[in-house]
């Protein structure tokens, strides 16, 4: 079985790459191996850096487990998907995301978890397409979307399974910034240094006071479903 994460440091970012070699489906195995390189930047007090492959960060769920794993089976991707957008709502450093191109929905909750999200310009589709595939959105989901997203673009997104544009993303709350796709690395790494001269300490901790309600939410979401 292939790696799909892979880890290094640049002074102190740990610089996690995420690359199955297609869409960057959220698999058991992605899931895994991302939560121990979060463990690992964790343990070494790193920001973080999380990078998709060119063209595509994430397709989101896993569709072999989600049109044909059944409902036990589901649950348990879906769950654990809500558990990994909990940790990094909450996590101890600063999260940056550099979605290099198509990033649909789990992708798309990701987005609406970390701390800083970079674009790139071209024709990328960004958004939360589960209505769209059939697929009730899970409430961690409503509630990440509810909590990051502007309030036109939230029912638009979550009902009406509307997808963006990187440019349009910007606007409706999934992306902070687009770039060039050559000036993509440069931009996140520059923004996750500039984090990392925080006081990390005073981050965590108004962290947990500003996105307090909004975990509440997504915690009690995750147990009433899952």
């Amino acid at each position: 079985m292939s790696t799909i994460v892979s880890y290094e440091k640049d002074e102190n970012v740990a610089i996690i790459t995420l690359d199955d070699g297609k869409a960057n489906a959220v698999s058991h195995q992605f899931l895994d191996e991302l939560n121990a390189a979060l463990d690992q930047a964790q343990s070494e007090n790193a920001v973080v850096l999380l990078v998709g492959r060119e063209g595509k960060f994430s397709a989101g769920f896993d569709l072999s487990v989600m049109k044909e794993g059944g409902p036990a089976a589901v649950g348990q991707l879906v769950g654990a998907g809500a558990k990994l957008s909990a940790r990094l709502l909450s996590f101890p450093t600063p999260v940056v995301i550099a979605a290099t191109g198509h990033t649909l929905a789990m992708g798309a909750l990701m987005l609406l978890s970390v701390d800083y999200r970079i674009g790139v310009e071209g024709p990328f589709k960004i958004g939360l397409n589960e209505v769209a595939i059939g697929m009730t959105m899970p409430y961690f989901g409503v509630e990440l979307a509810r909590g990051r997203l502007t309030p036109v673009a939230f029912g638009r997104s979550v009902n009406n399974a509307e997808i963006f544009s990187p440019e349009s993303a910007v606007e409706a709350g999934f992306l902070d910034a687009v770039v060039s796709p050559d000036a993509l690395m440069g931009a996140a790494l520059t923004e996750a240094k500039r984090l990392s001269e925080l006081n990390l300490n005073a981050h965590h901790g108004t962290k947990l006071r500003v996105r307090e309600s909004l975990l509440k939410a997504v915690e009690e979401g995750t147990a009433k479903e899952f």
